[in-house]
Order: C-alpha cells, then sequence, then structure tokens
C-alpha cells in the first residue's frame, strides 16, 4: 500500500487538539501520514471550533480557499470534522461544494470507513449521528503528542450537562459521558512508554468525572494516574467552580506530580449575569473557593475565562467583573466578547450589547489582566524554578522584549515550563543536534533573570 499525504488544520480547544490525534491514528494504517504541505495532500481534514462566532467564520474561510486546489486535483477529498461540522450538518455541502465529507464530533471512530467509501465512488457523505454512551471504540493509542513528545492530552469525559445559556457544547459534543479509569490510565501509559512526560487530562468539566457511570471521581482518578511510573506531571482542564470538591483542591498538596494550576472560569462577576448565564454559582461562593485553594496550596497558578457583553450586561454589572479580577488577582485570562451561538438559549435574550461597547469591555479586562500578569512574573525574578523542556523555542530568530539578547555565546534558544504554566525561555550553549535528546522531556533548574508579559528568561543551574 502506497503512503497517501493526510493534511489536518485544527481550529479550537485542546479536545480538538486531542480529536485530530485520534483522526491520524485512525487513518494511519490506511496508509495516511500527516503533511504540512497543502499541496500534496490527499485528504485535508478541517477540525472545527463552534463556541465563538470569529472560530466558525475561520472555519468556513479556510474551506473557500481550498476551491482552486479542489479544481485541479478532483480526486482530492476535502472534510469537515469537529463541532461546526456536527452543527451544520448538510448546510455545509451546500454552502461549499467542494466539500465530500461532514463528521460530527462522534464519527471519528467510523472516519476510515467514510473516507475509504469517497475515495471508491466520490459520494458526499454526512455523518453527524451522537451516541448516549462512551465505547472503548470511541479511542485508539494516539500518536504520542501531536505538536510535541514531551507533552500530550487525554481526553477522559466528553458532551456536557451544564448548558450555560451561552455555551452550545451540549448541543455539538452531546451529553456529559465518562470513560473508564482502567482505559485512561492504560492510554496514558501508552503515551509514556513512547517518551511523554507530562499529560493534560481534557474535559468540559473534570470535576464530574465519572458520577453517571458510577466510577471513581476525578480526585481519585488523579491517584491513579499519579502512580504511572515516568510520568512526570499532570495538568486538567476545564474546573467548573460549582463541581471543585476540597478532595480536588487538597489533592494539589497530596499529589506530587499535580501541577500546582487550575484553570477556574468564573465568566462574570456579578451575581444577575451568573444566574442569566445559569453558572449556578455566585460570586462569593466562587471567591471562597479561590480563598480555599489559596490556603490549600499559596504557590498555586489561577487562571480564568471572562465573557464581556453578555445580553443585558450593564456597566454596573461590568464594574463588578473588573472588581472580581482586581480582587483575585489571576495568573492569566482568556476573555471573550459575547457572540450568538446557533441553539444557545441567550440568542433569544433582548438587550444585546453594542458591538462597541463590548469591544471597550474586553480592552479594559486585558489591561487590567496584563498588569496582574506583569506584577506576578516579576516576582519570579531571582527564584529558582523547576521546568519541563518542551524543546527549542518557536521564534528562534525573533528579538523581542519576551526574548532579550544574550551576550554573544554560541548556542540555541530553549524553553519549557514551570510546574504553574508560566513559559521560561533559556540559552544552551551547544549545539541543537548535540543537545535535543539530552534537553527535551528533562526537567531543569532555571534561576529566573528577567520577567516579560508572557514569559520568563532564565539561566540554567545545571
Amino acid at each position: 500500500m502506497g503512503l497517501k499525504k493526510l493534511f489536518i488544520n485544527t481550529i479550537g480547544c485542546q479536545m480538538n487538539v486531542y480529536d485530530s490525534g485520534q483522526i491520524q491514528s485512525r487513518l494511519a494504517p490506511l496508509g495516511y501520514e500527516p503533511t504540512d504541505n497543502l499541496a500534496i495532500a490527499d485528504v485535508i481534514i478541517l477540525n472545527t471550533c463552534a463556541i465563538r462566532a470569529k472560530a466558525e467564520q475561520k472555519a468556513f474561510s479556510f474551506l473557500g480557499r481550498l476551491l482552486p486546489l479542489k479544481e485541479t486535483k478532483p480526486e482530492l477529498i476535502i472534510a469537515m470534522g469537529g463541532c461546526v461540522a456536527q452543527q451544520e450538518g448538510q448546510k455545509v455541502l451546500s454552502r461549499m461544494p467542494h466539500v465530500d465529507l461532514v463528521f460530527g464530533t462522534h464519527a471519528i471512530r467510523r472516519l476510515p470507513q467514510l473516507i475509504q467509501r469517497i475515495a471508491a465512488t466520490r459520494c458526499r457523505i454526512v455523518d453527524i449521528e451522537m451516541a448516549a454512551t462512551i465505547s472503548a471504540d470511541d479511542f485508539t493509542p494516539s500518536h504520542p503528542g501531536l505538536s510535541s513528545d514531551v507533552s500530550a492530552f487525554v481526553t477522559i469525559m466528553r458532551g456536557c450537562d451544564n448548558y450555560c445559556t451561552y455555551c452550545v457544547v451540549p448541543y455539538v459534543r452531546g451529553r456529559e459521558a465518562s470513560r473508564t479509569p482502567d482505559e485512561i490510565v492504560s492510554e496514558i501509559e501508552h503515551l509514556v512508554d513512547h517518551g511523554v512526560r507530562e499529560v493534560t487530562l481534557l474535559g468540559q468539566n473534570v470535576n464530574s468525572y465519572g458520577q453517571k457511570e458510577g466510577f471513581c471521581n476525578f480526585a481519585q482518578l488523579l491517584d491513579r494516574v499519579n502512580r504511572i511510573k515516568d510520568l512526570v506531571r499532570i495538568r486538567f482542564t476545564t474546573s467548573h467552580p460549582k463541581d471543585l470538591s476540597e478532595e480536588l483542591m487538597l489533592a494539589f498538596n497530596r499529589l506530587e506530580k499535580l501541577c500546582p494550576h487550575i484553570h477556574l472560569p468564573v465568566q462574570s462577576g456579578a451575581d444577575a449575569v451568573l444566574k442569566r448565564m445559569n453558572r449556578r454559582y455566585n460570586r462569593q461562593q466562587y471567591l471562597d473557593k479561590i480563598g480555599l485553594l489559596r490556603t490549600i496550596h499559596p504557590d498555586i497558578a489561577i487562571t480564568s475565562d471572562i465573557i464581556v457583553g453578555f445580553p443585558g450586561e450593564t456597566e454596573e454589572e461590568f464594574e463588578d467583573t473588573m472588581s472580581l479580577i482586581d480582587q483575585v488577582g489571576f495568573d492569566g485570562l482568556f476573555a471573550f466578547i459575547y457572540s450568538d451561538r446557533p441553539n444557545a438559549p441567550a440568542v433569544r435574550f433582548e438587550n444585546k450589547i453594542d458591538e462597541a461597547i463590548k469591544k471597550e469591555r474586553l480592552q479594559k479586562v486585558l489591561i487590567c489582566q496584563e498588569a496582574f500578569t506583569r506584577k506576578k512574573n516579576r516576582a519570579l525574578t531571582g527564584s529558582i524554578q523547576e521546568i519541563l523542556v518542551d524543546g527549542l523555542s518557536k521564534h528562534l530568530n525573533y528579538i523581542s522584549e519576551d526574548r532579550p539578547t544574550h551576550d554573544g555565546k554560541d548556542g540555541m534558544q530553549w524553553s519549557g515550563r514551570t510546574g504553574t504554566n508560566k513559559i521560561v525561555h533559556f540559552m544552551q550553549e551547544a549545539p541543537a543536534d548535540a543537545w535535543n535528546q539530552m534537553l527535551t522531556g528533562r526537567t531543569m533548574e532555571i534561576m529566573i533573570e528577567k520577567a516579560m508579559s508572557h514569559s520568563l528568561w532564565g539561566r540554567p543551574l545545571s
């Protein structure tokens, strides 16, 4: 069987990155190997995100640009997968006549048969059937680290039962369902055997893992993962504040491999907005959990999500969000402008906020958070941080505030992350080919010499 070329474009969250790894693994037995060159691809797959309007627009823009390539190469198979595919279904084929396949979030395991059928008959297919439960057939041993051999994502559950009024996840990924602990541990062991040293456990709400199925809870699952030999670090995302238990918080002190970082989306600092969002906690309950986390682990890094311009958000409610950001002092924030999404209840809400006001509020959030991030980074200057080396820095020749010039000695710029998920760059005074196998995947102690807006610069101590 001759090798064929597979191009995957992934848009969206870490779960989509994981799904793209699953796609690659599923198609490898058919002779498809990955390429980053569109021109030579035999199959092009766009893995999409529907959480925000901008991501959906980006997806259709990419597909539109493929039309000339399809016209010159009719045998090319073009497929759209992921959340937009699940949401739009047949409409994608009508809108994009050069697309051959639309497959939903539960159809990845059927993808090889779908691709084979299209290659043989040149038909066009829509497969957006969803399953109520997870089976072992839904997952296959991953190609370790789609973007890195050091770190990898592992999906432990899919779907969501929270039905936040702004969110489409329950409609495009289905109801919440968890994988068995044995399957999860087996996949991580496979990844570690292939060189992975850090895993991030993924779910829309990992805090409710296993509850519906009667499995162990999430803190107990972390116990099992923590015992995996040669695994160095564990991360997870995302946590819903309403389900964050004290048992899970205590795990940050109890489990030596669990990184001291939690992403805990708050979305708004105003109780009235949180109620309209159907978040099922209030401002004080969120702040109480932040306080307990910092009591249990004073050095824990806390990041969050903020949505500005939710329907009906008054200036006073927005100021409540700003005051919460000021009160918590997050290590980092992902801030977004609210946009209507198909099927989400908030589409029908009145008192939509003007776009200019939403953009103004977003800038205020970003400027405020920038100051906190700089302050927290500067506080690390002079400290010794243990990092897990990812490999060579991505922008080796780019000199900026986030990459200080060095003293001219020969060497290469490397990067890694602290347990609190802060990026650290450093110079290694040796040719990259001599050090790659020795440094990538290692933990190293770095003396932090300079703090920038989004990263740190340091000197190896060994």
